[in-house]
């Protein structure tokens, strides 16, 4: 972002766009390139993933991650396309305290559908799934929003409302970071097209109206 440069707020949302060079990457991707509709273009490396010992029996702790800080009180929104469709490709948010407590929701390939989920993981991964095959091929936002000791995961395509993907813990006093990430844990090649990042404040209800 060039020197003196205010990030763009939408007055209605309070959200402000996040710059693709304001984060750091938690672990480098094969390759980033800007896209000319002001997107990113992310290749993660083959096997990467993000995962902890249930079930599997594996620890992976290599999928890259854009991150910010994002303190109590704030959201962060993430979108992007979805436009792949090989086993366990995903894309979406990761919320990172450190390699034993982080959050990673969004949509991931799983069993021949895209699957809308989240992995809470607290020393050992979970994970939930919904599919959602009417999504293929639109552009999704993942929303984390921290507010108490919570963090609450929402998700939506344009034009739809907002679904509850996750409640999970976060607590108020944890140093956390968050931002767009993608895992290839099955191939090579993957590249995943994001078209937005944006923080703001935390959502003011769990269950709001409408």
């Amino acid at each position: 972002m060039p020197a003196g440069s205010v990030p763009a707020m939408d007055e209605e949302s309070g959200l402000r766009t996040v710059d693709w060079n304001a984060g750091t990457w938690s672990h480098p991707p094969v390759r980033v390139e800007r896209a000319g509709d002001g997107g990113l273009l992310v290749e993660p490396a083959e096997g990467s993933d993000l995962w902890r010992h249930t079930s599997y029996g594996f620890v992976h702790d290599d999928g890259p991650g854009l991150l910010t800080p994002l303190p109590a009180g704030t959201a962060v929104e993430v979108s992007f396309r979805l436009d792949y469709a090989e086993q366990f490709d995903q894309a979406g948010v990761l919320v990172h305290v450190d390699e034993r407590h982080w959050v990673k929701a969004g949509v991931e390939v799983s069993d021949g559908h895209p699957q809308l989920g989240a992995v809470v993981t607290r020393e050992v991964s979970d994970w939930s799934v919904a599919p959602v095959p009417d999504w293929s091929g639109r552009e999704v936002t993942i929303r984390a929003s921290r507010a108490g000791d919570a963090l609450t995961v929402r998700a939506r395509v344009a034009g739809e409302s907002w679904r509850l993907v996750r409640l999970a813990p976060l607590p108020p006093e944890a140093d956390a970071s968050a931002g767009p990430f993608c895992c290839s844990p099955t191939r090579g090649g993957l590249t995943v097209r994001f078209t937005g990042w944006r923080t703001g404040p935390a959502d003011a209800e769990l269950h709001p109206e409408g």
